[in-house]
């Protein structure tokens, strides 16, 4: 697992309070260093959804929403053993569709839009999931969002991924003060070349999962504190902060079931039987 230099001592850095504000280029130099560092921690940062297809991605995603990965790839084997292709799963019939996705909450509007999206791919894309996002954002469902989670893992297209993760750490680490999720990705979208992007989505979100979480961040175990002008707001004490650290970075599982090779922490556990 990669190491910081600036890992927590648990003392707040003497950069954590500047003595006046922030210039626009002392921010963006910041916000680039932290992405470097995030990289560091995290050098196997991916997409937490279990996916072999752009199909499989983009029914995870949609599936993803006020619910955890981990639920949504504890779900989905059983899902595409039914429903394999968007043809198929146009044709579902609706109740049992639902049946199927209900661990994921909210399962009926969720079943719609599958069911939409399924069949506008059918219909209006040859079954084929599109590689443009003025194309996926007109499926059901479908936002910018769920549009650049797979444009950059299916595709390869940059695009930054604004969840509830990354509005959080960029508001915290004052990248912006917009609560927009599409103007948040506009000004972020200044501050990082556009090849970063995907990435960079991926680290902050990491990083937001594992330790800087929403109630109580782990403050005392971040390895970033020198950067962060939010150092504070979480638990200090090394100590107490290494209890709060969730998934590999507090050896627990990850969220996939089928995780990359190189991830260092274990597979989920499927789902339990009902």
């Amino acid at each position: 697992m990669g190491t910081s230099s600036g890992r927590a001592s648990g003392k707040p850095p003497k950069s954590s309070k500047p003595s006046k504000p922030e210039s626009r280029l002392a921010m963006v130099r910041r916000a680039r260093r932290i992405n470097r560092e995030l990289a560091e921690v995290y050098p196997y940062a991916h997409p937490e959804l279990d996916f072999q297809n752009p199909f499989q991605l983009l029914v995870a995603t949609v599936l993803s929403a006020q619910t955890t990965d981990l639920r949504v790839n504890q779900t989905t084997p059983a899902l595409f053993a039914k429903y394999p292709t968007p043809e198929d799963m146009a044709a579902a019939v609706p109740e049992e569709l639902e049946e199927v996705i209900r661990p994921t909450g909210f399962f009926r509007a969720k079943a719609k839009s599958l069911i939409g999206l399924s069949a506008s791919l059918r219909d209006n894309f040859g079954g084929e999931v599109p590689g443009r996002l003025e194309d996926l954002v007109t499926l059901p469902g479908v936002g910018r969002k769920t549009a650049f989670v797979v444009l950059g893992n299916a595709y390869g297209v940059p695009g930054i991924t604004v969840d509830t993760h990354f509005m959080r750490l960029a508001r915290r680490w004052k990248w912006t003060e917009q609560d927009d999720p599409v103007k948040i990705e506009a000004e972020i979208a200044t501050i990082f070349p556009k090849s970063e992007w995907t990435m960079l989505s991926h680290r902050v979100i990491f990083h937001g999962r594992r330790i800087c979480h929403a109630r109580k961040p782990a403050c005392g175990a971040c390895p970033i504190t020198h950067l962060c002008p939010s150092y504070g707001e979480g638990e200090t004490d090394p100590e107490k902060a290494r209890k709060l650290l969730k998934y590999e970075m507090g050896g627990y599982p990850g969220q996939r079931l089928n995780p990359p090779p190189d991830y260092p922490g274990r597979p989920a556990p499927p789902l339990a039987p009902a």
